[in-house]
């Protein structure tokens, strides 16, 4: 299929890509308008996850893109970034499927696993023979978790055993495995685990009565003497600066999926103050409306630039904390203003999900909120431009 930049990418960023990354994304745009975004309505008014698009989200080559052994082509963090975003603007819990299947769980393998759990996971993760999650945050411990695991992993001769909680985990009740960090009793240090779902002692029930990402199917997960051998350790996780790695990479493709709301919020309104006759005449036509679109504009804009940047960097060796945590604080804050905006321009109907923007409204507020909250990414900016870390 031809390609064509969206018109909300108003300075026409999609441009910096590549033929083949612009081929790819033209591929997965017909996918997800086709077969994705018809259902996604139903679907996140149930609260259930659509299982029978998974095999063609992996099937398109989705998952595992930042990893040579399951690429299906060399590719930039720019353009990875344009895939969580086509996601996003679609719906944003099947980007948030993709985010923990192909950044979390596959990505804490890639980053911190070694050459043979490489070789063994990341090609069933990246194929979706194998679904998998990422157990960081507690009931306890969310902004805290570098200092406030609870969930213990204590050595017994060959085999560690994982005693613990964890909460609001991804994919959690359906996946095959499941990514636990936990600190060690031996060294007090956080520690990554491959964990099947099927090890007794391990349980996940779905959380209810989510008023945002309904689709995604979070868990509380209990682990009570959960038996994990050593070569199911993460061999290249051995602090949580290992754990911080990983959400390093994460953290600018959710920036990337925050536009992808913002944008597919934005699209919904423009096609609805087009259509929508108020007075006599297209409400599109009126200076409120259009005001509220060009600054909708304006932010989509701006973070696509930030983001186009910070991704720059990454592939360039120069992605530091504080630019990632920038780029998530600055684009989760905008898309919460936008898609604000778009509800306002359908009035009433903004409110049902038969015009899409409720259901993007909605979900703003997860990703507002999950791979850092905005305060704890502005800290961690602030340390870098005073020197001095304000934590507590």
């Amino acid at each position: 299929m031809a390609f064509e930049t969206l018109a909300s990418d108003f300075y026409g960023y999609e441009n910096l890509l590549t033929d083949r990354e612009k081929a790819f994304i033209a591929d997965l745009r017909v996918y997800l308008e086709s077969e994705v975004k018809p259902v996604v309505n139903e679907y996140w008014e149930k609260a259930e996850f659509p299982h029978q698009i998974i095999e063609g989200l992996h099937r398109t080559g989705t998952i595992g893109l930042g990893f040579p052994e399951t690429a299906a082509f060399e590719n930039s963090a720019v353009f990875r970034g344009w895939v969580a975003l086509e996601l996003a603007r679609v719906d944003a819990s099947v980007s948030t499927y993709v985010g923990v299947q192909n950044g979390l769980a596959l990505g804490a393998i890639g980053v911190c696993g070694s050459d043979e759990q490489r070789a063994e996971w990341l090609p069933k993760l990246a194929s979706g023979e194998v679904l998998g999650a990422f157990g960081l945050t507690e009931p306890l411990s969310g902004s805290d978790s570098a200092q406030g695991l609870r969930t213990i992993a204590t050595r017994d001769g060959d085999n560690w055993v994982l005693n613990g909680s964890k909460r609001w985990i991804g994919n959690a009740t359906f996946s095959d495995i499941t990514v636990i960090w936990a600190k060690s009793a031996e060294d007090g240090q956080v520690k990554g685990f491959i964990v099947p779902t099927s090890t007794p002692g391990y349980t996940a029930t779905k959380i209810e009565g989510k008023q945002s990402l309904r689709m995604v199917q979070n868990a509380d997960i209990t682990l009570e003497n959960v038996v994990v051998p050593e070569s199911l350790r993460l061999q290249n996780a051995n602090t949580f600066k290992d754990t911080a790695a990983v959400l390093r990479l994460t953290r600018a493709e959710v920036a990337w999926a925050a536009v992808g709301v913002a944008v597919g919020a934005y699209e919904a309104a423009v096609k609805y103050s087009k259509e929508r006759v108020q007075f006599g005449k297209p409400i599109g036509s009126h200076q409120l409306i259009q005001d509220l679109l060009v600054k909708s504009l304006g932010n989509i804009t701006a973070s696509i630039g930030l983001c186009t940047r910070v991704s720059e960097m990454l592939d360039r060796g120069e992605q530091r904390d504080e630019h990632s945590a920038l780029a998530k604080a600055f684009t989760t804050a905008r898309m919460r203003e936008t898609v604000a905006w778009c509800r306002e321009i359908l009035g009433g109907n903004g409110i049902v999900i038969d015009y899409d923007v409720a259901r993007f409204f909605a979900d703003a507020e997860a990703l507002y909120s999950y791979e850092g909250t905005r305060e704890m990414n502005t800290l961690i900016v602030g340390r870098s431009i005073t020197g001095l870390a304000a934590f507590v």
